[in-house]
């Protein structure tokens, strides 16, 4: 016979909700006649320190922890990347000497200097310089590079991985390291340059600029235009050239229109450089506008021997970035998709 004044039940679960009633005493009773007091979730939560807590919560919540993450990252980005331009516009709102008194709102406001800048120097001709330069330079980037990245990935020839390899290492020299040979070249006097440019010389044309620059650049183009040619299926262009078209025409007919994204990146990355380019610019040309002097130099040009125009070249920068954060609104689902093609292996 079980003494009555045994309470241990051996379906007894020691007081702990099973959801079937009303919560028991949270207490474990053993056959020693001791008792463990086992404690309740929320007094355990209030024991933690609030680094604990937040630990505790992100191994049960990760998603939170991820979505924090990314918006830190987001506001951090975008602070970094909208305050200059913020600057420049409250800069360009404050009138010629109050720029001092500038905190985080224009002292006064003044959005006249955005007509201004086309009154006091002829803007609009610098803006269309380097406008021409960028399209001029990217063109002669497309086409090069699609003929060398079509060898390059679809063509077996001998040596052509140490070729390729050649072709990376000489974007690793630096653009000064170009200057010295390629500045006697383009002011020495050719006879047959003469009916086009007058002295015979180079300097200060559009092909100062653009054949340099478009060298320069090339070297990327050529890589990312190799890596999407190569993975275009062999069984289309052999249907291509099967109907009759030539390997040149398969390029611009199959080739190219399949690898749309790498060529639009290839072309955006090519004409955002070559529009904000500075070095080879500046020495290229005497800063005249009538001479291609880009827009680095028109910006430039509101600096004067006694005063320097800040309001003015502020207004000046924000609608020279005009141009650029347009072509790069216009083109931003294929640089996502051509910067992002072949991370995933299908």
């Amino acid at each position: 016979m079980s003494d009555p004044r045994d309470s241990t039940d051996p379906n007894d679960t020691g007081g702990i909700d099973d959801g079937g009633g009303p919560p028991r005493d949270p207490t474990l009773r053993r056959t020693d006649g001791g008792t463990t007091v086992l404690e309740d979730d929320r007094e355990a939560e209030l024991d933690r320190g609030p680094l604990q807590q937040w630990v505790a919560d992100s191994i049960s919540h990760p998603e939170r922890v991820y979505r924090a993450m990314f918006y830190v990252a987001a506001i951090f980005f975008l602070f970094t990347t909208l305050f200059p331009f913020y600057w420049l516009l409250m800069v360009a709102l404050t009138p010629e000497g109050q720029l001092q008194d500038i905190v985080f709102t224009p002292n006064g406001f003044n959005p006249g200097a955005f007509v201004e800048v086309f009154e006091v120097i002829p803007f609009h001709v610098y803006m269309f310089n380097s406008f021409v330069i960028a399209l001029a330079s990217t063109v002669v980037v497309l086409v090069i590079a699609s003929l060398a990245g079509y060898a390059f990935g679809r063509l077996e020839f001998p040596g052509r991985t140490p070729l390729m390899l050649l072709v990376l290492v000489i974007s690793f020299f630096p653009p000064a390291a170009f200057f010295i040979p390629l500045n006697d070249l383009f002011n020495t006097s050719f006879f047959v340059l003469e009916p086009i440019t007058g002295d015979g010389t180079l300097y200060n044309t559009p092909f100062a600029l653009v054949t340099p620059l478009s060298a320069i650049f090339m070297p990327l183009a050529i890589f990312i235009l190799t890596t999407f040619y190569g993975q275009i299926p062999d069984g289309l262009e052999d249907a291509a050239r099967v109907e009759g078209t030539t390997r040149l025409g398969a390029l611009f007919r199959v080739i190219i229109p399949l690898s749309a994204p790498g060529v639009a990146t290839a072309g955006v990355l090519t004409f955002i450089a070559v529009y904000n380019e500075f070095f080879f610019s500046f020495l290229m040309t005497d800063g005249q506008p009538q001479n291609w002097a880009p827009i680095l130099d028109g910006i430039l040009a509101y600096q004067g021997q006694y005063e320097v125009l800040y309001n003015l070249m502020a207004a000046a920068s924000i609608l020279g970035v005009i141009p650029v954060a347009i072509l790069v609104v216009i083109a931003q689902e294929k640089i996502v998709s051509g910067l992002t093609a072949g991370a995933l292996k299908e």
